[in-house]
């Protein structure tokens, strides 16, 4: 089986990378990893792929004067690999609409909310503060609204009424950790693909929340 190039890119620690790497181990899984470019040369997920002997690259955007050269350079950067998906996990930078554009259907992210609730950042203490009961995960396509690309798949979890923004974190990176990886597949092995502005799973348009949304 011909696995899909995938390229990720992350600011941070990478546990979704991790979980992505770990996915990318089993025999039937639709993709590889074979490039992790970060903007933060101490990202500890540039270990986590050094130790994974995948390929690494740092292009920090504070060698840049404006986001549209920094976005210019990271397009060429991720070219190098050829990827026929750029999964961003935790990479936290905003993109251009050219950069998105250049990659539109082939870019996905991972939002910590059940979008279109919760767009931006604070999303465990915005969920808190409004009194939900429910809060979670959406992955979705990207696309020049910032987290307003179509929803793939959603998971939920429960908020408790003595949860703090920490703890209700917990319970969403689990649910992180589970459904990427599960998504990353899909879009490998082209039983995810967009449309317009639409997610379609096996040629069927997604509603809102996507594929489902999992308690």
């Amino acid at each position: 089986m011909m696995r899909s190039r995938i390229v990720v890119l992350i600011s941070g620690g990478g546990t979704n990378l991790q979980a992505i790497i770990d996915a990318c181990k089993q025999d039937n899984y639709g993709g590889e990893i074979v490039a992790v470019v970060s903007n933060k040369a101490d990202a500890y997920g540039l270990t986590r792929a050094q130790d994974a002997n995948i390929a690494t690259s740092v292009l920090s955007h504070k060698d840049f004067d404006s986001r549209e050269n920094y976005d210019s350079a990271l397009v060429a950067e991720i070219n190098n690999y050829q990827p026929d998906l750029i999964v961003l996990a935790g990479f936290m930078r905003i993109l251009t609409a050219k950069f998105v554009q250049k990659f539109q259907g082939r870019l996905i992210n991972i939002h910590p909310s059940l979008l279109p609730k919760y767009q931006g950042l604070h999303t465990h203490q915005r969920a808190i503060d409004a009194g939900d009961i429910e809060h979670g995960v959406s992955v979705h396509f990207v696309t020049e609204e910032l987290d307003g690309g179509p929803v793939i798949l959603q998971a939920k979890v429960p908020v408790f009424p003595e949860d703090n923004a920490d703890e209700l974190a917990q319970r969403v990176h689990q649910q992180e950790h589970r459904i990427y990886p599960m998504v990353v597949n899909w879009c490998c092995t082209k039983r995810v693909t967009m449309a317009e502005e639409y997610a379609l799973f096996d040629g069927v348009i997604l509603p809102i929340s996507g594929y489902a949304s999992e308690e």
